[in-house]
């Protein structure tokens, strides 16, 4: 619905109807004649006064109820198309991130990738420093962990991560995990280089005899 112009539109126009529902309920209660006991000081009004009173506030009163109930109305008729909608737009986009899950596997990480991803979590900026009159390009993490630009790339390539280009390099652009790589991270555990054994050199036959 956030993308729509038709639910934009309706949500306006329940806005609207609402408060000129609330515009008329005001006036209704501005036309009332205020019936009760007066204040110490004030005359009280005569029956004439108040019959008249009461005859031009009636229709005035109606009226104005009359108008708050036709936009409370038409209100909460916006209200239901309003909630059908929005319903609907979060069963398609469910469906469309399920979808989204089933088409990409998620990539196997290196420990370097998965410590990377996960230090990227947290926030992060690509940006370009000049070192030796050369742009070099960084990955800075916002807890101060240190990822490889090759780590950075590789991870990108895969689409688990994305940096905001509407930024310039020099001001750092916004590093974002997407869902892709919050998968691998929940996932994937992170493959290591197989540790091999080292075998214990069998002790040498101890030289039988003494040297003569």
């Amino acid at each position: 619905m956030a993308g729509s112009r038709s639910g934009l539109e309706m949500m306006a126009s329940v806005v609207s109807g609402s408060s000129l529902a609330g515009h008329d309920l005001a006036n209704a209660l501005s036309a009332n004649p205020y019936e009760g006991t007066p204040f110490d000081g004030y005359p009280a009004d005569d029956a004439s006064s108040r019959t008249t009173r009461h005859a031009e506030a009636v229709p005035r009163m109606a009226r104005r109820l009359g108008d708050a109930v036709r936009q409370l109305g038409l209100s909460a008729t916006g209200c239901r198309y309003l909630a059908h909608s929005i319903t609907e737009n979060l069963a398609s986009a469910q469906n469309h991130k399920a979808a989204s899950a089933q088409q990409t596997p998620v990539t196997a990480l290196t420990l370097t990738q998965y410590d990377a991803l996960k230090a990227l979590i947290n926030g992060g900026r690509l940006y370009e420093s000049s070192q030796r009159g050369m742009g070099v390009t960084r990955v800075s993490t916002d807890d101060g962990v240190r990822v490889s630009i090759a780590t950075y790339r590789a991870l990108a390539r895969h689409g688990m991560v994305t940096a905001d280009t509407s930024t310039s390099l020099y001001h750092g652009q916004k590093i974002t995990v997407t869902e892709l790589g919050r998968r691998s991270l929940d996932q994937s555990r992170p493959h290591t280089a197989p540790t091999a054994v080292a075998a214990t050199p069998a002790k040498s036959a101890v030289r039988q005899g003494a040297s003569r």
